[in-house]
């Protein structure tokens, strides 16, 4: 009896632990830990997200997507560029620069990083920082005609027209149908009064595309000696874009000295008066 009453505890004993055991593993919750690769993965998939948003003009909500695939892997530089690109469409310049500080400690062989903080350092206004920038980025990536381009800028911006001519001649030899740089050339040749090399660099720039500047430059070139030709494509530049009647747009674009008297002379025109009035209303209704 004794021995039989031994055997039931144990039998009792194994079988209270045997459900008790079932019990807990019933309750226990499974929980999934990702692999670093699924992360890293995850990630890029937010910053590619990230990135469309910014295309698409939805710069709040890029940001913050940017922000959380930063936070998910901070070790990848491809999500910090991302997240300047980001923070510079949101005008938060400073919080940029930190970005792609981060980016270069990371990956310092990246022309993009140097190019990126060289648009940031022009919309802060610091010209000197900006032409460092442009210059690291081109050792990396020296065939870079956008970034030769924006070189070729500063250049014009500190009236060192020779230096901007050649820079932009580089550009075009690069990309020969880069019609930016061919206008910029003819803005350049403006200052330096060979007013019949800019006109000619502005009907190429046209034959490029017709865009609203070359229009209005070559205008200001013909101004003198074919008054109907210049108001008829003053007319043209001023429907495409509106902009182009403010002088302080046109400042924006790097036109000079010379070039602005002479578009403001030709603006001034009675001829011109509806077209004039026309534009700056429409930048009104717009801003």
């Amino acid at each position: 009896m004794k021995k039989f009453l031994k055997n039931i505890i144990c039998i009792s004993l194994i079988t209270f632990n045997f459900f008790k055991v079932e019990k807990v593993q019933s309750i226990v919750p499974y929980y999934y830990f990702p692999t670093i690769k699924s992360l890293q993965k995850e990630s890029l998939s937010i910053g590619k997200s990230a990135y469309q948003l910014l295309y698409f003009g939805q710069y709040k909500d890029s940001l913050n997507l940017a922000k959380l695939a930063v936070k998910i892997n901070a070790a990848d530089e491809k999500l910090w560029l991302i997240l300047s690109e980001a923070q510079i469409a949101n005008k938060l310049y400073k919080n940029a620069l930190q970005s792609l500080n981060k980016a270069e400690k990371i990956n310092s062989n990246i022309s993009e990083i140097y190019f990126a903080k060289s648009n940031v350092f022009l919309q802060i206004a610091q010209q000197k920082n900006a032409k460092i920038a442009l210059e690291t980025g081109l050792k990396i990536e020296p065939n870079n005609h956008k970034a030769i381009f924006q070189l070729g800028n500063i250049l014009l911006m500190e009236k060192n027209y020779l230096g901007a001519i050649k820079l932009f001649d580089k550009s075009i030899e690069i990309k020969p149908d880069f019609w930016q740089a061919v206008n910029n050339q003819g803005l350049a040749y403006f200052e330096k009064n060979n007013i019949n090399l800019s006109k000619t660099l502005f009907e190429k720039a046209i034959s490029i595309e017709e865009n609203a500047e070359p229009l209005l430059g070559l205008a200001s070139c013909l101004r003198i000696k074919n008054i109907n030709l210049a108001l008829e494509l003053a007319k043209k530049a001023l429907a495409k874009n509106p902009n182009y009647v403010s002088y302080e747009y046109r400042k924006e674009q790097l036109w000079g000295e010379k070039l602005q008297k002479s578009t403001e002379i030709l603006l001034q025109n009675k001829k011109l008066q509806e077209d004039v009035l026309l534009a700056k209303s429409k930048i009104n209704i717009s801003s």
